[in-house]
């Protein structure tokens, strides 16, 4: 006697998508502890590449680029006021805020169980570098060209277009590309598995 098959296709489509939504929570608490406690090894290269592009294309904002475990302090070579001649204003930068992004998409490669999964693993962290990096030195021109106030801001030299360009690349850096480009690069690495989802499997 054989079993019976549904007469829906999609009605047993769930059950792959099921299993792959509860593998990914069940990684999340694993990929973001240690993503929390390893942030100053994993994020160090973030560190490196605004290091070289401050040296590039800022040097006469950014005297230096230093992080303490997730925290990045960009030495400027701005005074905190006019009327002060000694001390120079320090911004520092959070990496965890444009980074978490990371975690979450090896817990989506991780439960996709692929057979290339450190192959993608490894090219995922290297592009998402990039893309924290923007976050954070976006974060850092918000603070001295726009909230720290006119004593501050002032000296910088940015025209008004300039701080609008400014204030959209730090909203950009910060409400979009942390948790959208992780998800974009995970379906664009993935799409023989989403489209493995997408079919239909029976029961036997």
């Amino acid at each position: 006697m054989e079993a019976p098959v549904s007469a829906d296709p999609a009605a047993s489509r769930p059950r792959g998508v099921a299993g792959f939504v509860l593998r990914t929570l069940a990684w999340l608490p694993l990929t973001f502890g240690v993503w929390y406690f390893a942030a100053p090894l994993l994020l160090a290269p973030v560190t490196w590449i605004l290091r070289a592009f401050a040296d590039v294309a800022f040097a006469g904002l950014v005297r230096s680029v230093e992080q303490s475990a997730a925290i990045l302090t960009f030495v400027t070579t701005l005074r905190p006021g006019v009327a002060i001649e000694r001390g120079v204003v320090t911004v520092d930068v959070n990496l965890l805020l444009y980074s978490f992004g990371l975690p979450m998409f090896v817990a989506l490669t991780l439960a996709a169980r692929d057979p290339g999964w450190k192959r993608k693993l490894a090219i995922g962290y290297a592009v998402l570098l990039p893309f924290t990096a923007w976050g954070t030195f976006a974060d850092f021109l918000k603070n001295v060209a726009i909230t720290a106030g006119p004593a501050v801001a002032s000296q910088t030299g940015f025209a008004g277009w300039q701080r609008e360009a400014i204030a959209f690349a730090y909203q950009f850096g910060s409400l979009i590309l942390p948790a959208v480009a992780p998800a974009v690069l995970w379906v664009t690495m993935h799409g023989r598995f989403l489209a493995g989802l997408r079919q239909p499997t029976t029961a036997a």
